[in-house]
């Protein structure tokens, strides 16, 4: 099949940069579709660990192309950095293409997200504090910057000049923070423009030719589909659309360009931020899988709220994005829980019994979850490569999951390392 998308299916954090990687290998061409450098994908090649926020995780590969493309928001110095770090360990990104109409993160981008943080307090939503929403902000607003407008610095600073209008009125009014003059802004951004200038390109028409070629297009998304802006636990939520649909948008192609849709969710739960997570455990069990799952975030190291898997939110996913098949990641860290607890349905405040998820944020807010019990496992699941390897009891558990949300799983994690995975994914 020549174009399959990988997506979240959780809360982010499932483990894709791995997925993506793995499937990578037999991919001509990958292409990020949305978010930005608030993301992040660890993979472990060997002893070799690399953290990417920008750069499509099939980079580590020689015959890869890889794409940012238009629905990604970029920091031009985040990506120079990520360029010149990966050059600097011996990997070759000359195959990188950036769209030209991807919207760039420019430095009051940052200042206006942070200082927003700051002034919600306590209602804050927990975002990263890259500039991605602002950015986006001035996308839809038209006042945005893109990477073609570093082709031309006339046209950038006429553009900055416009934009910082508006910005620096809240800047100085509303936050008492210092205005920006446009010339200074161009002065830091204009030396990435040089850096990037080789691979800005129309990265819509590189895609449809491949994929008219018959060759291999990985689409890959960030976050989850719980966070999608629409879908997700709004307003806790990221600034753009995860689900599957937004490769489209994101990436400059049609619909029917799509053969397969790989969902990706860990054998248990996380979320990093706030918001709404009804299986989150505040107990030993919750410490475990934080402390074997090493429950971090890749971007910004905070750690992340862990809990039982949630299948009223998986079966949410599974329909949102039409997924065709999972990969369930980390199911090792599972190994030597007594008992393993899956999320069947939730209870109202009402007492209410649902298994569908509820549209309206307030019910969901006042859910609790109304968790089955299997029995655990011992084994260590680190040498298992066929679905023959796996323990019964793990095997079962595996299976209750794919029975509940109705979709095949045909990866599953069993270690940290590149290869340790049972992989019957066919592209």
């Amino acid at each position: 099949m020549p174009a399959i998308v990988v997506v979240g299916a959780q809360w982010g954090d499932e483990g894709k940069g791995k997925v993506v990687d793995l499937l990578a290998e037999r991919s001509d061409v990958v292409a990020r579709y949305q978010g930005g450098n608030n993301a992040g994908h660890t993979i472990v090649a060997g002893d070799e660990v690399y953290k990417l926020h920008l750069i499509p995780s099939g980079i580590l590969y020689p015959d890869t192309m890889c794409i940012i493309g238009n629905g990604v928001v970029v920091d031009p110095g985040v990506l120079c950095s990520e360029i010149t770090a990966l050059e600097g360990r011996g990997v070759d990104v000359s195959r990188l293409r950036l769209s030209g109409n991807a919207h760039l993160i420019m430095p009051y981008h940052v200042m206006l997200d942070r200082a927003t943080e700051r002034r919600l307090g306590k209602f804050s939503i927990g975002t990263t504090g890259r500039g991605i929403g602002p950015c986006y902000v001035d996308k839809a607003a038209r006042l945005g910057i893109r990477a073609q407008d570093l082709l031309d610095p006339g046209i950038l600073v006429r553009k900055l000049e416009i934009a910082l209008e508006t910005k620096n009125e809240l800047l100085e009014r509303m936050y008492d923070l210092p205005r920006l003059d446009p010339g200074v802004v161009a002065a830091e951004i204009l030396p990435h423009a040089e850096r990037l200038r080789p691979y800005i390109a129309d990265t819509a028409l590189l895609i449809d030719v491949a994929l008219r070629e018959g060759r291999h297009v990985l689409f890959e998304g960030a976050q989850g589909t719980m966070l999608d802006i629409d879908h997700g636990t709004y307003p806790f939520v990221t600034s753009s659309n995860p689900v599957a649909g937004a490769a489209c948008t994101g990436a400059g192609v049609g619909p029917t360009r799509i053969d397969q849709v790989l969902g990706v969710a860990k054998a248990y739960a996380t979320r990093v931020g706030e918001g709404p997570f009804p299986t989150e455990l505040d107990d030993e069990d919750g410490r475990r899988m934080t402390e074997r799952g090493n429950e971090f975030g890749t971007t910004t190291g905070r750690q992340r709220r862990c809990g039982w898997i949630d299948l009223v939110a998986l079966r949410y996913a599974v329909r949102l994005s039409g997924i065709t098949q999972l990969a369930l990641t980390k199911l090792d860290v599972l190994s030597g829980f007594e008992r393993v607890r899956l999320c069947v349905a939730y209870e109202t405040r009402e007492e209410e019994r649902i298994e569908e998820f509820p549209y309206n944020q307030t019910v969901f807010h006042g859910c609790r979850p109304l968790l089955e019990d299997m029995p655990g496992w011992t084994e260590d699941l680190s040498g298992c490569r066929n679905l023959e390897d796996l323990p019964p009891r793990a095997r079962g558990y595996v299976d209750a999951i794919s029975g509940a949300v109705g979709v095949p799983i045909t990866l599953i994690g069993t270690g940290q390392g590149r290869h340790q995975v049972i992989d019957r994914v066919e592209i």
